[in-house]
């Protein structure tokens, strides 16, 4: 099968969506498919992985970058520096099927052909990434956005989740019909963090716990949470003139933090920004236990690094990935909600008692391994044949 897959960024660029999509292109490859990536964050052609990745990165002064820079309508000018290329390369060597995920549409031009059907893996709509809209044009660039992706949606031939409540918040946000194919497929591991997983050993030493955040500074990730239990726990007794944490910050900058955190919880806080692979694995491998308290996942790929590398997280009931990741096999406490003090009540019983963070790292360990890339390429194989087949028996009826 030839497949087209697109995507915002992808690797070496450190970030969620750009690992998920080497993760999904390197195992169609391991399954035999003949995979093209396109990528808006780089220029130029290049073979890696078993992949061919094609860079189109919108060259400045150019129509489709001034067009990017127009609000609202803004985001159509990578869903036709999509289109153009996919079909570009369609017309000299035909693709089967072209995948794209959610986030912000970039397929949407490319949705409803019937001779190059469109799936779209979906992972978080981009409204529940959004704070809260401060103006008028803000609201409407929002609004713009959500109804692109809908639209995307509702024209692919295929749809695909990463957990099956994931899929019914998206059949709810974008009032699917429920008759296009669709599967339940879970994302595998890089196999650098799954090699460096299994090389670390668990830190010698508590003086002091060491707890690391992997995410972004937004509300969907917990971090006022997180900043919050931080304050809290650094200014309780006892932790005045030596703090019993350290708290790393990975994507996160100093800028994230707010003006107004004190000094006590500043102490304990580093800010990492944005880090390459082999500093994020020597982060997992320093750190007691992940902080995780996200309020929505789509799946959760830091609850997946985090179990590989056998680190206790400390999550929140509030998300489903959470409660099926990290709740059900033990892996860690779940906070009851995500505010500051239900997240320092999760994480001070580590800070006493480090029997204990060593007993959720055996649930964490055997938690461990559960998606492949040998899985995601068979599994996403099936519900591309599905989607084609869906495609052909349209065509006909029509």
């Amino acid at each position: 099968m030839r497949t087209a897959l697109l995507t915002w960024d992808y690797p070496p660029a450190p970030s969620g969506l750009s690992t998920a999509a080497r993760e999904i292109a390197e195992s169609l490859g391991e399954a035999g498919a003949d995979v093209t990536v396109f990528t808006l964050d780089r220029t130029g052609c290049e073979r890696v992985g078993g992949v061919t990745v094609m860079g189109l990165a919108l060259p400045n002064g150019g129509a489709l970058a001034r067009l990017r820079r127009w609000g609202s309508a803004g985001h159509l000018a990578a869903p036709l520096a999509f289109r153009r290329a996919v079909r570009a390369v369609h017309a000299r060597k035909p693709f089967d099927i072209v995948e794209a995920p959610n986030w912000y549409a970039p397929g949407l031009l490319l949705a409803g052909h019937r001779d190059l059907p469109l799936v779209t893996r979906n992972s978080t709509p981009a409204a529940l990434s959004r704070g809260v809209a401060s103006s008028m044009r803000d609201r409407f660039d929002g609004w713009t956005a959500d109804a692109l992706e809908r639209r995307q949606a509702r024209g692919s031939a295929g749809l695909i989740a990463n957990t099956a409540e994931h899929g019914a918040v998206i059949a709810q946000a974008y009032g699917l019909s429920g008759r296009q194919p669709s599967a339940v497929i879970g994302l595998s591991l890089p196999p650098e963090i799954a090699a460096g997983a299994r090389a670390a050993a668990y830190p010698e030493g508590n003086d002091p716990i060491r707890l690391l955040f992997v995410g972004r500074a937004e509300a969907r990730k917990g971090f006022d949470a997180l900043i919050g239990a931080a304050a809290i726990l650094a200014d309780e007794p006892g932790s005045r003139e030596h703090a019993p944490f350290v708290l790393d910050l990975v994507g996160v900058s100093e800028a994230d933090l707010p003006a107004d955190l004190p000094a006590a919880a500043r102490a304990c806080i580093r800010a990492r920004g944005r880090v390459s692979t082999e500093v994020l694995k020597t982060a997992y491998a320093e750190a007691h236990a992940v902080v995780a308290p996200s309020r929505y996942e789509s799946f959760g790929l830091v609850y997946q690094e985090a179990l590989a590398y056998g680190r206790p997280v400390v999550a929140c009931a509030e998300d489903a990935s959470a409660r099926a990741f990290v709740g059900v096999p033990g892996a860690g406490p779940l906070a009851r909600e995500a505010t500051g003090p239900a997240l320092a009540d999760a994480l001070r019983p580590f800070l006493a008692d480090t029997a204990l963070l060593r007993s959720y790292r055996v649930r964490a360990l055997a938690a461990a391994g559960r998606f492949t890339r040998a899985a995601l390429g068979r599994e996403t194989l099936d519900l591309y044949a599905s989607a084609i087949a869906a495609g052909r028996i349209g065509t006909s009826g029509s």
